[in-house]
């Protein structure tokens, strides 16, 4: 690498006045773009995990919330206040309820495949020990709090989740006050991202009640991931 270049996020400049182009909004148009055959003579250079960590160990990302998604550095947007206080509601509700066989993360990785997304909540196998020389490979539960992120979340992040295989997905949507509640993965998937996507969707109203597949007698209160529990 010259020592006068500087890695892009999906080919924008990380230096300079051109930074502020480099934010990504999480719609499904990059999806889209990814169907359309390469210009002539033009390349995508896809990083794997390793490289992906090596970058932000070197302080690269430093202050930048990104995620690898498909081997491509996607740049999220800033979170708002009200997303923030939707996260901490929800990490809440389940470690209230955590049992020794799980446990919850909270804005960190997963490794999965050629991506390496950084789910809002997750809820994984084992003990926090188990995971101390490389992120979990899949979960028992992922979920994400959604009000600008929501199309994104229900697609190409859907569609991720799917193929990796991961048996249930919750969307805290912010925007209509439900929990979106995706089951049963399947692939072949044709139009998604991933190529995969999940068979079964349930919504969740704020008076009911959901239980995880992976524990049937837990219930979470809807409400609780909004409005937080006394």
């Amino acid at each position: 690498m010259n020592s006068g270049s500087a890695i892009g996020i999906r080919g924008y400049p990380l230096r300079g006045d051109a930074m502020a182009a480099s934010t990504v909004t999480k719609t499904r148009r990059r999806a889209r773009r990814a169907s359309h055959a390469p210009l002539a003579g033009v390349q995508r250079y896809r990083f794997t995990p390793d490289q992906f960590e090596h970058l932000a160990r070197l302080g690269l990302f430093d202050h930048l919330r990104v995620e690898l998604i498909g081997g491509e550095i996607v740049q999220m947007p800033p979170v708002g206040p009200e997303h923030s206080v939707g996260k901490t509601y929800t990490a809440s509700a389940w470690q209230r309820r955590k049992q020794p066989k799980w446990h919850v993360r909270v804005d960190d990785p997963l490794r999965l495949g050629d991506s390496e997304p950084v789910p809002d909540v997750a809820i994984v196998p084992g003990k926090p020990s188990d995971y101390r020389t490389q992120h979990p490979t899949t979960a028992l539960l992922v979920i994400e709090i959604a009000d600008t992120s929501l199309e994104y979340d229900r697609t190409e992040k859907m569609s991720l989740y799917a193929a990796a295989g991961i048996p249930e997905y919750w969307i805290v949507n912010l925007v209509e006050r439900c929990v979106e509640v995706y089951r049963e993965p399947v692939s072949p998937a044709v139009g998604t991202a991933f190529n995969a996507r999940y068979r079964s969707l349930r919504y969740y109203g704020l008076d009911e009640v959901v239980s995880p597949l992976f524990e049937p007698t837990l219930e979470i209160p809807v409400r609780a991931l909004f409005e937080g529990e006394e």
